[in-house]
């Protein structure tokens, strides 16, 4: 694919999302940050060095689908909004919990891709890009609404891969590791969990896990270097990582797949 036409990237406030609208701008498209606050986005457009395209934010709440169109031209759809919910075993995990995760992370981004298809189609062209978790390559304890929600939008892809390749549509799903976010740094807690009799110990090795990886969190401009080659990049595997850890969990998962995970 060229470095040109319109890209869409939601939840592009801060984190990845925000990277990836600027990094997407530099190299030749015209991109549309998403964001539920437009305030959030309000300079950044001026770190913009040198680019071949551009870049424009617009309100784009995916659990508000009065507050979105689908700009006309799309060639590139970047699903990066999510949110999660507590750590919590999953006998605790308030259901309210996960019809808030999946509102946004599977109902909203759907809503996107929905409306996402047909403009692409008449294009004849397109890569749907999702954002989802290296997390779901492996059980990890108290993650359960977040992973799931994850697992879900994997598992939708492989079906939009097989529908959309006709169309000269493509499905890339990103699977990140510890990457310098403000979810990721607010991770560095205790789980919710150790409140519960019984997961005390489970919390506390999680804790210690979460703490090992420190030294291989990636910074979100790197990241959004290797999902905008991964774009790119049309004879891509679908499922690919963004940074070292996320790929090793990737590889090894390919290997030897969990039955649980769809393949």
């Amino acid at each position: 694919m060229e470095a040109s036409g319109v890209a869409l990237v939601t939840g592009a406030s801060r984190g990845i999302g925000r990277a990836v609208a600027v990094e997407l701008a530099q190299l030749g498209f015209d991109v549309v940050a998403g964001m539920r606050n437009p305030a959030d986005g309000a300079r950044l457009a001026d770190v913009l060095d040198d680019a071949r395209g551009t870049l424009r934010v617009s309100r784009f709440d995916v659990k508000d689908p009065t507050s979105f169109d689908v700009p006309q031209g799309l060639r590139v759809l970047v699903n990066n909004a999510g949110i999660e919910a507590g750590y919590l075993p999953v006998e605790h995990a308030p259901i309210d919990d996960w019809r808030d995760v999946f509102d946004t992370n599977v109902f909203g981004l759907l809503e996107v891709i929905r409306r996402a298809i047909p403009e692409m189609r008449r294009s004849g062209t397109g890569v749907i890009c999702n954002v989802t978790s290296s997390s779901i390559l492996v059980p990890v304890p108290f993650y359960s609404v977040y992973r799931a929600s994850k697992a879900a939008v994997a598992a939708m892809g492989e079906s939009l891969a097989i529908e959309l390749a006709p169309f000269g549509i493509r499905i890339l799903e990103i699977l990140p590791g510890p990457i310098a976010t403000d979810m990721l740094a607010a991770s560095d807690r205790l789980p919710e969990g150790a409140e519960y009799p019984g997961y005390e110990a489970l919390a506390e090795e999680m804790l210690q896990g979460r703490r090992s990886v420190q030294e291989m969190i990636t910074t979100t401009e790197a990241a959004a270097k290797a999902i905008a080659e991964a774009i790119l990049d049309d004879i891509s595997a679908m499922r690919r990582a963004c940074d070292p850890l996320g790929q090793s969990l990737l590889e090894a998962w390919s290997s030897n797949p969990l039955p649980f995970h769809p393949n």
